[in-house]
């Protein structure tokens, strides 16, 4: 998919900008604190509901301005063009799909695909098991059309077994969503599974070229229960523990998964650069895999990457994603110094950011 139009206004800086974007990098320079991210954080916004920096509610919102407002017009690989926009305070929210209301924000991020990557992105690696979730189910949101009924059923069904668990409800009540959160869980744990499967050959193409001195990495996956018991008899054996908690303590709101590499002893042991580059890794490796099984590449984020990576690096993961012909918006207080040294560059449309101004520069300027 290629980006053609964003508008933002309200989010942090911005009062109001807009971009036009180009098919292939788009790079945004400007010194620190000028609003580059921002760019990127709108995005983030339209595709995962929340900026990578945090919740909408944690700054995103420009002081003044009621809510944050964000339009993206993209065009995707069989040509059709889609509309949308955004409108979140902190508190509430309203999109637009094609003209059309959406009742569930997630329908807004099944639909506009990006992949982020940014200074925080270690904690991918490093941090708990919410952000590898989210990582994992973004993806099923966008290549398993039952996925996202499936999360929502189990959601709810979620909120009403740890609601009576707080007032200590009869076993009967809790069996019949315990029968609700087997019947959403289990297949949501076969999507999880099966897609890790697929992931894990394209990661391992990444990390070795990214970090070959790990040796073969590979995905291990944790369904959030004890693998040799049914999700059934986990829930039952876990009552009485529930009760106490007043939550439930097993299920597939717990799982999580984890990166191994036969060279490295532990995740805990990686050095930061080691934990950016595996995240690296995995977020360009399922870009790659969004686009073989959809068809379209989805776009492409890399915040301050010339401050992330040294220049090899930073020339690796260019020349790769120009090959790709997936659309790429970068940031730096300058362009990255491996640009000039690709033997092919890529065509760029480069912008000025500043003082919560956005503007195109000229070529050659």
């Amino acid at each position: 998919m290629h980006i053609l139009r964003i508008d933002i206004a309200g989010l942090r800086r911005f009062d109001r900008v807009s971009l036009a974007a180009g098919p292939g990098l788009n790079l945004l320079t400007g010194p620190n604190g000028a609003g580059k991210t921002s760019v990127l954080e709108a995005l983030h916004l339209m595709a995962y509901g929340r900026s990578f920096r945090g919740r909408v509610r944690d700054g995103l919102v420009r002081q003044g301005a009621a809510a944050v407002e964000v339009f993206v017009e993209w065009r995707e690989a069989s040509g059709r063009v889609h509309r949308a926009g955004l409108r979140h305070s902190g508190q509430a929210w309203e999109g637009r799909l094609d003209g059309a209301a959406v009742d569930h924000l997630g329908e807004l991020c099944a639909a506009f695909a990006v992949v982020s990557f940014e200074p925080g992105s270690h904690v991918l690696i490093t941090g708990g098991s919410e952000g590898r979730r989210r990582l994992l189910d973004w993806g099923l949101f966008h290549v398993e059309p039952d996925f996202l009924p499936l999360w929502r059923r189990y959601a709810r069904a979620l909120k009403q077994r740890n609601a009576l668990l707080k007032i200590q409800a009869a076993a009967r009540e809790l069996d019949a969503w315990d029968r609700e959160l087997v019947e959403a869980g289990e297949p949501i744990t076969r999507h999880r599974r099966d897609y890790l499967d697929l992931w894990v050959p394209r990661f391992q193409a990444a990390a070795a070229g990214l970090l070959p001195a790990g040796g073969p990495a590979t995905l291990g996956f944790l369904p959030g229960w004890r693998e040799e018991l049914p999700l059934a008899d986990a829930l039952l054996l876990a009552r009485d523990r529930d009760r106490t908690m007043g939550h439930t303590s097993v299920g597939p709101h717990r799982a999580d998964w984890r990166v191994d590499y036969r060279d490295f002893p532990g995740r805990e042991a990686l050095s930061r650069g080691q934990a950016k580059l595996t995240a690296l890794a995995l977020l360009l490796s399922q870009a790659e895999q969004h686009a073989a099984l959809r068809g379209d590449w989805p776009v492409v984020a890399l915040d301050d990457l010339a401050s992330e990576l040294d220049r090899p690096h930073q020339q690796r993961v260019l020349e790769w994603l120009h090959a790709s012909g997936a659309q790429v918006f970068l940031t730096g207080t300058e362009p990255p110094p491996a640009l000039a040294q690709m033997p092919v560059p890529p065509p760029v449309k480069r912008f000025h950011v500043e003082q919560g101004q956005l503007s195109p520069e000229t070529p050659g300027a």
